[in-house]
């Protein structure tokens, strides 16, 4: 395995995730293995004082260009999708690693377990993700009913697969679990940067193709119908929170809401806008032993709003 200072932690933010982007800095520069990493920013919308901020943290901010032409309708005027369709790209934009650790603005990572499986994986010249699928993560697919008989599925994949690609492909993709663009460890060299760049381009300026999902449409293209090699690690390594954790008070730890309550090491705030851009926003949660407690799961180790 490569030293810290050999990988890229890398992310993209603007001006509105920036308080989560610093609390994610925070959480990585909080272990030993973490603390002298290298950490890459796509500015997608910054402020100059933010971006001045992230100078100070010694990270690498680089505001990257569109891949390609697309069309200014699909953009509206949205810089931040470059944190969307830029992702496959990432090897280029900070260009000097040996490994690239993408991981959302509004993630943090709570222990280091996981933070090594993803790059274990990525030393084994495989792509390491996680699914959206757990015994946790109840569903997997929408389904519409004409009496009693289902009549209309639909999937992430399908959905999104039909508009930019067709109906072949989103058939082809349709039984697959979504596999994660969330948080995803690559090595400088694995042949899926250029499959996954070239997908992404096809999707994006194809006639109904969308910017927002294109990274992640792509990514399960790349894996299940280009057969690029995965390592798909269990879902506490890198864990969706629109799913519920429970809180472990003794340890002061998020965990698996089922046994063994093995603890996260990666979360992912999605499913919870309000408290994405307010620290105080709070919601209901049962402790490991069943008891209600309030608590929000932004990053606690450090107040990233003060700094903006």
């Amino acid at each position: 395995m490569s030293k810290t200072k050999d990988i890229a932690f890398v992310s993209g933010s603007d001006a509105r995730y920036f308080p989560m982007l610093i609390e994610w800095i925070h959480s990585i520069r909080s272990f030993p293995q973490g603390k002298d990493a290298a950490i890459c920013v796509m500015d997608t919308g910054l402020t100059e004082a933010q971006r001045d901020m992230l100078n100070d943290h010694a990270v690498h901010v680089t505001t990257p260009d569109w891949p390609c032409h697309i069309p200014d309708i699909k953009i509206r005027g949205r810089e931040y999708l470059k944190s969307c369709v830029c992702r496959p790209f990432i090897n280029k934009i900070f260009p000097g690693y040996d490994y690239y650790f993408w991981m959302d603005p509004d993630t943090w990572v709570q222990n280091w377990h996981g933070v090594d499986l993803f790059l274990q994986g990525a030393a084994r010249g495989k792509i390491a993700l996680t699914a959206q699928s757990d015994r946790a993560y109840p569903k997997g697919m929408r389904v519409k009913f004409l009496g009693h008989w289902p009549f209309k599925a639909r999937s992430f994949y399908y959905s999104n697969a039909k508009k930019a690609f067709g109906i072949k492909t989103a058939q082809e993709l349709f039984p697959y679990h979504q596999l994660l663009a969330g948080a995803f460890c690559l090595h400088k060299d694995a042949p899926h940067w250029d499959i996954w760049q070239d997908l992404l381009i096809e999707a994006v300026t194809s006639r109904y193709g969308k910017a927002f999902t294109a990274e992640q449409l792509t990514l399960g293209m790349m894996v299940y119908l280009e057969g690029c090699p995965a390592e798909i690690l269990p879902a506490w390594t890198h864990w969706t929170c629109e799913h519920k954790l429970k809180w472990d008070p003794k340890n002061g730890k998020w965990v698996e809401p089922f046994l063994p309550h093995e603890e996260i090491s990666i979360l992912h705030l999605s499913g919870y806008d309000d408290m994405r851009v307010d620290r105080s926003v709070r919601t209901d949660f049962l402790t490991v032993d069943d008891k209600e407690i309030s608590l929000s799961y932004r990053y606690a180790g450090y107040d990233g709003e003060r700094a903006a």
